[in-house]
């Protein structure tokens, strides 16, 4: 069928992973479980539920009749009541114990929750991939001289490794937003129609140690610790802006690290893996177009822009609950992480494939050196015997004509030929050479880059074993 909308998102970008963790099947298939959940639960408290009922109910959780659940919607006009019939439907003897004191957030938004869990659990590991990749990148090149920039222009230099530690912290901190995001999941429970638990209290006679004691069993079937101390009829939707606020925090990372790399691709420093057969323009034949970056980068503002949709909606929830939720979110909370997926599986293959270019990062590095290493060349023409202010103000006048050369008529710098042929300067042009070795300007790079790897990322990398990534579609 080529003559309906879907979504590239799914045709294009996210993993199969990611994809099946908002499917209709895990969604439904959760519902059930937490049917059984509560059943079960109910049956072990005394409540008028058999095990030959949860048998039945535990032996269909995963044979849900599309169909069937289509046609009660169309009558009831009510998703989660559809469901319930559809259940009922293969589950004769069951049919009167299902979402026995239950609201519709008892399935719809504990399901939720269950999801957000699989999916941040997911989104951990492929950020703990991206870092790993990008650790190994660094250890690479941490001696690599390279231009660094303020400003975008031409600054002190750093390494090419030392950057990619850059890119390697912003991860690390949103790393530290996702465990954060995972450590305050709580489960609904159940919890009724407005939070009171009021319709649970009916079944167990007003004891509240009990309804208690349902939740805490409930939460331990379906993988959950805790579950919200109070809550209206929904779990709190602050929780959706904490977990998307986790996502655009990668977003943002992921965005500079691209746009950080288109940078050096024009400048023919470092480019993204291209593949043997890839087309980089229709027109211009010979172009190598950063596509997968910017790819990056478009989704990532995706991501960016959704979580405006989770801080909206937990703005304006009216009192216990308004419906008006419920259709933002069946969009927002997929597509954030279907997107943050996406991201994430071309960082990852960015990450392994970068292609580096010593030879014109150091054409470039040189074409700069020789201005950042006049103080250098200032203190070995005092040390000797020099005067320093006749020699700072020769620097100034043989920088400015060097710099004026290059700019207004495109040559190379002769900055070092200029200082050689002063007599002020009792050097030559061998000893001036030596000074210019780019490994002594920058500074602590390689070290700082070990010293990171080492003590911020290797504990971090901890028992993560490395995991294969999806094939990118050009």
């Amino acid at each position: 069928m080529h003559d309906t909308y879907e979504t590239p998102l799914n045709s294009r970008y996210a993993s199969r992973e990611m994809q099946k963790i908002f499917s209709p099947d895990r969604k439904f298939t959760t519902w059930r479980k937490l049917w059984v959940a509560l059943a079960e639960s109910e049956m072990e408290m005394g409540l008028p539920v058999t095990q030959k009922q949860v048998d039945e109910l535990k032996a269909h959780v995963e044979d849900i009749d599309y169909e069937a659940a289509r046609r009660h919607e169309e009558r009831t006009r009510h998703d989660v009541m559809a469901h319930v019939l559809a259940y009922g439907d293969v589950c004769p003897n069951a049919r009167g114990v299902i979402h026995l004191g239950a609201t519709s957030c008892y399935v719809t938004d504990n399901a939720d929750i269950l999801m957000l869990r699989d999916a941040l659990t997911l989104v951990r590991e492929k950020v703990l991939e991206v870092i790993r990749r990008l650790r190994d990148f660094a250890m690479e090149y941490k001696d690599l001289p390279t231009r660094g920039y303020t400003h975008l222009q031409p600054a002190q230099l750093t390494t090419v490794g030392k950057r990619a530690t850059l890119w390697m912290q912003d991860l690390l901190m949103d790393l530290d937003e996702v465990n954060f995001a995972l450590s305050s999941l709580k489960l609904l429970g159940n919890r009724g129609a407005t939070g009171t638990q009021e319709s649970f209290m009916k079944l167990f006679d007003g004891d509240g140690e009990k309804v208690d004691e349902l939740e805490r069993r409930i939460a331990r079937k379906v993988g959950m610790e805790k579950c919200f101390a109070v809550s209206g009829q929904t779990y709190p939707r602050k929780l959706d802006s904490r977990v998307l606020g986790a996502l655009s925090g990668i977003a943002q990372s992921a965005y500079k690290f691209a746009q950080d790399l288109r940078l050096l691709q024009s400048f023919r420093e470092v480019e993204e893996p291209f593949e043997k057969g890839q087309i980089g323009s229709s027109a211009m034949a010979y172009k190598r177009n950063p596509m997968r970056s910017e790819r990056i980068c478009a989704l990532s503002r995706h991501v960016m822009t959704v979580v405006q949709d989770a801080q909206m909606t937990a703005a304006t929830q009216w009192f216990e609950r308004t419906l008006d939720d419920s259709a933002n979110r069946r969009l927002s909370l997929p597509e954030a992480f279907l997107a943050t997926d996406a991201v994430l599986e071309l960082y990852a293959n960015i990450a392994s494939g970068m292609v580096v270019y010593p030879a014109m990062i150091g054409k470039r590095v040189m074409e700069n050196l020789p201005f950042m290493a006049t103080e250098a060349i200032l203190m070995e023409g005092v040390r000797l015997g020099g005067d320093r202010q006749a020699l700072h103000e020769r620097i100034r006048v043989h920088s400015q004509a060097a710099a004026a050369r290059m700019k207004q008529e495109g040559k190379e710098s002769d900055l070092m030929e200029r200082i050689a042929a002063d007599p002020a300067f009792p050097m030559d042009h061998e000893h001036l050479t030596k000074l210019l070795a780019p490994e002594n300007y920058t500074g602590r790079a390689a070290e700082q880059t070990v010293n990171f790897v080492k003590n911020e990322v290797d504990p971090a990398l901890a028992g993560h074993d490395a995991r294969e990534m999806g094939e990118i579609k050009l």
